[in-house]
């Protein structure tokens, strides 16, 4: 959903350039901090449940939800249909600015990698692979601490010790009692899982078009204009 997403709006943000044209690495930025933003819609009450998950132990909670299900009825019926959009606000903030730079980084680097590939949609899998992989990398450095403070919102609860009266608050209680450090803690871990991950995705993406498609000589058009 999200790179169809950003297919469209790339194009929307940048409706100058002509259609056989890849978009602008304006409109790729534009695109992306769009596609970011609508997809934290759908994604914050995901992630809320999966911290959740993550997070209990039977030594703070008598009872331990054994799935997502179960999570989510607790928090509604503890917090109402309200606390499953705890975190909305951090997670469209986190979301925006790093699919921005996540795909106007793959739109850069693959041409700087295959220069004309944008265009002729002929680069290799090795520059896929690469270019992916740096754009995960560079998503993740930009929005890290903001990742962060969005786990420590959402891992509260009614029954936690610590309380969080916003994005600020939770940013201040955190590097008072932990450093600055705090909002660095685990990123050589996510960048690392990032260049894998998200190489093999634009990889994969790539490759799904040509196969589907069977159009290598206009990728352009396939990227942009063909739902997937």
């Amino acid at each position: 959903m999200v790179f169809q997403i950003y297919a469209i709006l790339s194009r929307s943000f940048d409706s100058s350039n002509c259609a056989n044209e890849p978009p602008s690495y304006k409109g790729a930025a534009l695109g992306g901090v769009g596609a970011g933003a609508l997809q934290s819609l759908m994604l914050s009450p995901i992630e809320l449940i999966k911290i959740r998950l993550q997070l209990q132990t039977r030594i703070q909670h008598k009872h331990i939800e054994k799935g997502p299900l179960s999570v989510a009825r607790s928090i509604i019926t503890t917090e109402g249909w309200r606390g499953m959009y705890r975190g909305l606000t951090i997670t469209a903030l986190r979301d925006a600015p790093s699919h921005g730079f996540y795909f106007w980084t793959y739109e850069f680097m693959r041409e700087k990698l295959h220069p004309g590939c944008r265009k002729s949609g002929q680069e290799s899998f090795d520059t896929m692979l690469v270019a992916g992989g740096l754009a995960g990398v560079a998503s993740w450095v930009c929005c890290y601490p903001l990742d962060v403070v969005k786990t420590r919102i959402q891992a509260q609860t009614p029954s936690s010790t610590v309380k969080y009266d916003g994005i600020i608050d939770c940013f201040k209680k955190s590097v008072t009692n932990d450093g600055y450090g705090v909002l660095f803690r685990g990123l050589g871990t996510a960048v690392c899982r990032a260049f894998v991950v998200n190489g093999a995705i634009f990889t994969a993406y790539e490759t799904a078009l040509r196969v589907f498609f069977n159009n290598g000589g206009d990728m352009n058009a396939l990227q942009t204009d063909t739902p997937i």
